[in-house]
């Protein structure tokens, strides 16, 4: 009994050396893990950047094109309702003159 007393709380100071020095070489390795990762990110945000001015040309085409077909839609528009409301002006004058033969 007396030798466990005096071996126990060796083996355990060792354990937790052993551990100590385990969790310094893992956070060692994770740290040159996450160096790696951040140069990666950097690389492709450092790509993305030279993609915006493409990105900002397809956004104006796209913009320009859309104001276009507006403005297409608008006088198609227009002219339907000038050609629906002469008909209906028409029907109109035809029903009053009717009215007044009667």
């Amino acid at each position: 009994m007396e030798m466990l007393k005096e071996a126990l709380p060796i083996v355990i100071y060792m354990l937790l050396i052993v551990l100590l020095i385990v969790l310094i070489v893992f956070f060692i390795k994770a740290i040159y893990t996450v160096t790696k990762v951040n140069k990666i990110v950097d690389d492709v945000d450092g790509k993305i950047q030279t993609l915006n001015g493409a990105f900002a040309l397809i956004d104006t085409i796209t913009d320009k094109i859309s104001s276009l077909s507006d403005y297409i839609v608008n006088i198609i528009n227009e002219k339907l309702v000038k050609l629906f409301s002469r008909k209906r002006k028409k029907d109109y004058d035809i029903e009053e003159e009717e009215e007044e033969y009667e």
